[in-house]
């Protein structure tokens, strides 16, 4: 019986954790997405959504990185929650008019949204209670009927009942920590890396990008026509002294 309970909850806290993994690629995947799609917006649009998202997506990693501060933790995912609304607004507003944008973005957008609310649910699904009390009354229970049969023995067998208490208090300790991946040694901090690249993939792809134009001036510069100058007069040919000759004679 304690081989069974120890077998299926291993198995769902294992599966679990997989899912929590996979969960983390799909927000990256939805979150990208989402950025490449702002493209379809105007481009005087663009600058402030994509700020709006590197804000959220900060915010989305130092939510998880706060644990195991749960309210530090709190006070980001309210943070992210308030930045997602904003930036549904402002997508709203955007793509107004511009086709196809609204087809195209928005549902992207949602995804993203979503995700979001299912990586909460799973990290907040847990077996029930009652499941870790039920594996920890048979593994007491084995460990006491053991050493009862083992005290009988003339010659006890330290290595035995070591082996047996560590296997035990391993397993258990391993199901625990998969079912709280953000708290003991078994983390998923590792898999954060893919949103901390898709944040450096993207500022990398934002400034490589091209400004829009604000204005004719801002682009070209336009030089002010020069005034000509007025013709200078010629200047009168003043005689040298020792030179000027007397008028109708020779000197």
């Amino acid at each position: 019986m304690l081989g069974l309970l120890i077998a299926f909850t291993f198995s769902g806290a294992a599966s679990r954790f997989d899912e929590r993994r996979k969960l983390i690629i799909e927000e990256a995947n939805a979150i990208g997405t989402a950025d490449l799609r702002l493209d379809l917006l105007p481009a005087a649009a663009q600058g402030d959504l994509r700020e709006s998202l590197r804000r959220y997506l900060d915010a989305r990693l130092a939510a998880y990185r706060a644990l195991p501060d749960r309210e530090a933790a709190k006070a980001e995912l309210a943070r992210a929650t308030a930045l997602r609304q904003e930036i549904w607004r402002k997508a709203i507003a955007a793509s107004a008019g511009a086709q196809p944008a609204p087809m195209l973005l928005l549902p992207a957008l949602n995804q993203m949204i979503d995700i979001t609310t299912t990586r909460t649910m799973a990290g907040e699904t847990h077996p029930p209670h009652i499941l870790f009390v039920l594996l920890s009354a048979p593994a007491l229970l084995g460990a006491s009927l053991a050493g009862h049969a083992m005290s009988a023995a003339k010659a006890r067998g330290w290595v035995h009942r070591a082996t047996f208490a560590l296997a035990l208090a391993g397993a258990v300790y391993v199901i625990v920590d998969m079912e709280y991946p953000r708290l003991g040694l078994i983390r998923m901090d590792a898999f954060d890396h893919v949103l901390v690249n898709l944040r450096k993939s993207r500022q990398q792809a934002t400034a490589g990008r091209p400004r829009a134009p604000q204005g004719l001036l801002s682009t070209q510069r336009i030089d002010a026509p020069r005034p000509r100058r007025a013709p200078r007069a010629p200047r009168s040919a003043a005689p040298r002294r020792g030179t000027a000759r007397p008028p109708g004679g020779r000197s």
